[in-house]
């Protein structure tokens, strides 16, 4: 192999995927990627098995501005090399050239940019796990950034201790021409949707994506505009942007049946505005504890009062003005899951709604976006 490429581009996706790559891991040759070059274009590939990358950096050389664009890539002997990934990323960042020059011979592959070269030890690529590609399969159609924000509105919900593993994913369910996640830990759980911009690809089962797919996925939509194409496959979940393929092994389990947890109606209906209720809500949470992280909120006359306290902190108080419904009314949450969805809050307004303290609260935080908490029991 023997070719010529634009540093920069080349950083850009080997950093991309040095994202799945294991720092340690029992199978050596998951720490290296493996790099491909055809007649047209250098491909970098890299999997922990788990996730997969694929990620493509063509020959550029279509006009612009009434001038031939010089080429990204030149490939001069087509060819294969499987290096260290760590190693080969920090080499090619820390270079100082606009050039880099990639040849393999033996079992070395040198990286060189004018003065500066590094010879690195290959690995046999028939070592390397064969990594799933797209082709011509039936895809789903979403912009890239409707998904990322409908991404960032559900999985930082997803469980993250041990235990009930199909809640360490993210739910996907493709219904009426709408594409659908949910994530959840059991204490609370995220609901968002959007409209696909294609019709949707038939899929008679919902899937779990884990969540460091699901955040991989957004690591590489660089254009809100575009259009990226999901497919999904009996095991695994694709992505595919302009330059990335990305591939994930959905978890195989059942997930809990969150629609029954979504209240239908609620005795107690209360708007505020975020950005006021975010600080207040800080503001209070700062004195309650580990052993006790709990904010409780009252209702009445049109005010919210806030109340925490800890044993060996003491107690803070704050008020603001919401508008509400029916009577006066009390419930309590941790704080950390409400900021947490205050943080992808979109609009003016906040809703939330309940029935009594001991029922989940409600949170309509945007347009198709739905975040369920469940209270906390606190003594009078």
């Amino acid at each position: 192999m023997k070719i010529l490429c634009d540093r920069e581009k080349l950083r850009e996706g080997l950093a991309v995927v040095n994202n799945v790559i294991p720092g340690k891991s029992t199978k050596p040759v998951l720490e290296n990627v493996c790099l491909v070059a055809t007649i047209d274009a250098i491909e970098i590939l890299g999997t922990d098995l788990e996730c997969s990358v694929r990620y493509r950096i063509p020959i550029s050389s279509g006009a612009g501005s009434g001038e031939l664009k010089e080429p990204v890539v030149k490939v001069l002997e087509p060819g294969i090399a499987v290096v260290p990934a760590r190693v080969t990323l920090d080499f090619v960042r820390d270079l100082s050239g606009d050039e880099v020059a990639i040849t393999t011979h033996d079992n070395n592959c040198l990286i060189q940019s004018g003065d500066d070269k590094c010879e690195l030890v290959t690995v046999d690529p028939d070592e390397f796990p064969v990594i799933s590609s797209f082709g011509d399969a039936p895809t789903l159609s979403v912009q890239g950034g409707s998904f990322t924000r409908l991404v960032n509105r559900t999985v930082f919900a997803a469980a993250r201790e041990a235990g009930r593993y199909a809640m360490h994913g993210v739910l996907c369910e493709i219904d009426d021409g709408m594409l659908k996640l949910v994530a959840t830990d059991g204490r609370r759980l995220a609901f968002s949707s959007v409209e696909c911009q294609s019709r949707p690809v038939d899929r008679s089962r919902p899937a779990i994506v884990p969540t460091k797919g699901m955040q991989l996925f957004c690591r590489v939509i660089t254009d809100p505009l575009e259009q990226v194409q999901l497919h999904f496959m009996e095991n695994q979940v694709g992505l595919k942007t302009k330059n990335a393929e990305i591939f994930a092994r959905l978890i195989d389990g059942e997930f809990p049946r969150y629609a029954a947890v979504i209240p239908k109606e609620s005795a107690n209906y209360i708007e505020a505005d975020p950005e006021t209720l975010t600080k207040k809500l800080r503001l209070v949470a700062n004195v309650t504890g580990t052993e006790a992280r709990a904010v409780r909120m009252r209702f009445n006359d049109g005010t919210l009062e806030l109340f925490g306290q800890s044993v060996g902190r003491g107690e803070a108080h704050a008020r603001m003005d919401v508008a509400f419904k029916n009577g006066p009314a009390e419930i309590a949450f941790n704080p950390d899951f409400v900021l947490d969805g205050l943080k992808n809050c979109e609009g003016g307004v906040l809703k939330l709604e309940f029935n009594e303290k001991t029922s989940p609260g409600k949170f309509t935080l945007g347009e198709n976006y739905v975040y369920i908490v469940m209270p906390i029991t606190v003594d009078a």
